[in-house]
């Protein structure tokens, strides 16, 4: 046993108590008397030696320590062996995830085996003392997970060292001088750990990619991407193998497909987009219907399963959509290229072909695979213009398409979804990616003509699939799911409304619930706590996720819900296509297992992509700012928390923080139940929503953080 010496200060009970108790739990089958435990916590004097005897005493009445007579203890339990996943933290509060599902337990430091974020490890749970957290101790490390790091180079004469600031990792790592990968002092980079010794202070670790001088834009977008394990650039033998594809469609390509190429077709995107997944077309039926194709570009004609395309697709499953670039899912000949539903050129599409009725009522469809050829591509602001003037390029087809959105737009709401219709921060750049503007889009009539669109043909898809009678079992698909609000959440958000006037039904049938909010999000239009009760109304919601369990989509108020139109960008859409291929032919139902797998991860490397998306937003709007240190702006309080307030500048939408410690003229508590900051002595409340005049103290481009402080 080794010797814990205590010189000087007399121990506290609390300090002589956590010893004792880390002594047994490193020696669990050890039996000693007060004195043995005494001389293995380098305990001398008789007084302490009683006080050891009077704790060995409570920590058996706590049932932590079990006596086996003659004054002797031993631990309560051997501990009980568990496997699960182990998530570090900078800050010392690592954590043990039994794969069983079991509440998580505290791993201290001390007790980690310098496990990393993420790895599968073995643990012995240690026995629980009285109002404790329960502590486990890592006894082995099954599986490592890979470990990248975007940190700063500090090179010296004899050794290096990466300097990081993650959130997981409190350690710089040691570079050994010949894993340098010619990087040099002061560039960001990107290392992985190769190894941590038991005795280590610090991680070993290599450079496996220089990203360049810190601040310069194409270094910064590398390094957001690499922080959330995100690609930026492809394997080569991905482009070797895309240059291999065709670029001509053959008659036998189209032989077997309906041709839309006579039928006026277009696409409505962003004026800067590349990729066209989707395109529209329409044509009046003898019978004064209207057919409309929703062509979506057939992906799946060119990435064929198990192709090192594919492959690469997978892994990535979601483009990125940084401030100034796409990180596409396909490599850019596929992408922007062949699949890509370009104006004046044929393309192989997949269809849902639907014919409406004046009153947008759905009368017929048929899902198939299509030729077209686009008349006309639209950026939104055109396709607006039209909308808005009457005149343009395909304004018949324009307009009635806009027409019917709206009858399908209306009925979906008479339905019971719900209208989470929030304006996004953009950010315009220029062609270096310094940030110009920072507004907020808005979803106009172009916009969600669109939108209705496709959400109308992955509706009918999903229903193609999933709607089956009652004696027959639907086929394995991947459905888009929205389940129903988390009850006590939805609770809590009703209860803090109505602190500021507002009602919501929290109880009662999906229908009413989903009326009930989007009354709320009409009434708070315009409102200084607008954006407040939007972004609380969302927590509130469950995500929506990829699933082979169809539970329905409660945002949309739709039974059966799929993602069939972008393959482009998205692999969950690609996986659609195929299932439908297969089931459209009369083929059998896929493995259940494995397509959720597939589900999860797409579902998992979406939110990836999402939290690179809004960093890259966050690192352009503190850029936007640093030279604006020292102005004095107004907005209104964004957020809440105990170490200070989030304050918006309004129409920049840019976010910054006041911190708790600079709110000099009282001591604040923050009240997590109106979410808001209160004064002791003068009961001055800070609350989400009111209004504040800042000044911008300080733009930390490597955090992302913008510093404001009050103006009085």
């Amino acid at each position: 046993m080794s010797k814990n010496k205590s010189k000087g200060k007399r121990l506290s009970g609390g300090e002589l108590t956590r010893r004792i108790a880390n002594l047994f739990n490193a020696s669990p089958k050890e039996i000693m008397n007060y004195r043995q435990v005494s001389a293995a916590i380098g305990i001398t004097s008789e007084l302490d030696n009683q006080r050891v005897a009077a704790i060995l005493g409570n920590l058996s009445g706590e049932d932590f320590l079990t006596a086996v007579g003659n004054g002797k203890y031993k631990l309560n339990s051997l501990g009980t062996l568990a496997v699960g996943k182990f998530e570090r933290r900078s800050n010392g509060k690592n954590s043990f995830i039994p794969e069983d599902g079991g509440n998580p337990l505290f791993v201290a430091e001390r007790n980690s085996m310098h496990a990393m974020d993420g790895d599968k490890v073995k643990v012995q749970i240690l026995a629980k003392r009285k109002g404790r957290t329960p502590e486990a101790e890592v006894i082995e490390i099954i599986e490592r997970k890979r470990h990248t790091f975007v940190c700063i180079l500090e090179i010296g004469k004899r050794h290096a060292f990466a300097v990081t600031d993650s959130k997981i990792l409190a350690n710089d790592i040691f570079i050994p001088k010949n894993k340098l990968k010619g990087a040099k002092d002061g560039q960001k980079v990107v290392v992985e750990i190769t190894e941590w010794m038991e005795k280590a202070n610090n991680p070993e670790g290599e450079v496996i990619d220089v990203l360049g001088a810190p601040g310069e834009n194409q270094t910064e977008m590398h390094a957001i991407l690499a922080n959330f394990g995100l690609p930026y650039k492809y394997p080569e033998k991905v482009e070797k193998a895309t240059e291999k594809i065709p670029v001509e469609i053959t008659a036998e390509d189209i032989k077997s497909r309906e041709d839309f190429r006579q039928v006026p077709t277009f696409t409505v995107d962003p004026k800067d987009a590349k990729d066209f997944d989707d395109a529209l077309s329409i044509c009046k039926l003898k019978n004064g219907n209207w057919e409309i194709g929703i062509h979506i570009a057939d992906v799946t004609h060119y990435v064929k399963p198990g192709s090192v395309i594919d492959e690469e697709a997978y892994s990535r499953a979601t483009s990125v959509y940084l401030v100034d670039r796409t990180v596409p899912m396909l490599p850019e000949k596929l992408s922007n290229g062949l699949c890509s539903l370009r104006q004046n050129e044929d393309k192989l599409c997949f269809s849902t072909v639907v014919e409406l009725t004046d009153d947008a009522e759905v009368k017929n469809y048929r899902i198939v695979r299509t030729v077209i050829h686009s008349d006309r591509r639209f950026s939104y602001d055109e396709a607006q213009q039209i909308i808005e003037t009457g005149e343009g390029d395909l304004k018949d087809e324009i307009l009635t398409l806009n027409r019917l959105a709206k009858i399908l737009r209306k009925k979906r709401f008479k339905n019971g979804a719900i209208n989470f219709d929030r304006n996004e921060a953009k950010v315009e750049v220029d062609e270096n990616g310094k940030p110009l503007k920072i507004f907020y889009a808005e979803s106009k009539d172009s916009n969600k003509l669109i939108e209705e669109f496709m959400l109308l043909a992955n509706r009918l898809v999903a229903e193609h699939i999933g709607k089956v009678g009652k004696t027959k079992k639907a086929k394995t698909f991947v459905y888009r799911i929205h389940d129903l609000p988390i009850p006590e959440k939805l609770s809590n958000f009703a209860e803090f409304i109505r602190r500021f006037g507002y009602k919501l039904k929290d109880k009662g049938n999906d229908a009413e619930i989903s009326k009930s909010i989007n009354d709320l999000l009409d009434t708070v239009q315009g409102k200084k706590e607008q954006n407040m009760i939007e972004t609380l109304a969302i927590r509130s919601m469950a995500k929506a996720v990829y699933s082979t369990q169809n539970v329905g989509h409660y945002g949309l108020a739709f039974t059966h819900y799929t993602h069939f139109t972008s393959p482009i960008r998205r692999y969950p859409d690609m996986m659609v296509h195929r299932l439908l291929e297969r089931y459209l032919s009369g083929g059998r139902s896929v493995n259940e297992q494995q397509t959720e797998e597939a589900c999860k991860h797409c579902s998992n490397m979406e939110s990836l992509a999402v939290s690179a998306e809004r960093a890259s937003i966050k690192y352009k709007q503190v850029e936007f700012m640093a030279d604006k240190v020292g102005m004095i702006f107004d907005g209104v309080i964004s957020g809440v928390t105990e170490w200070g307030l989030y304050v918006e500048l309004g129409d920049m939408a840019c976010e910054g923080m006041v911190p708790i410690r600079d709110l000099v003229d009282d001591y604040y508590e923050y009240d997590e139940k109106t979410y808001s900051l209160i004064g002791t002595r003068k009961k001055h409340r800070y609350r989400l929503g009111d209004p504040l005049t800042i000044k911008v103290v300080k733009a930390n481009l490597e955090r992302k953080q913008l510093d404001f402080s009050l103006v009085e």
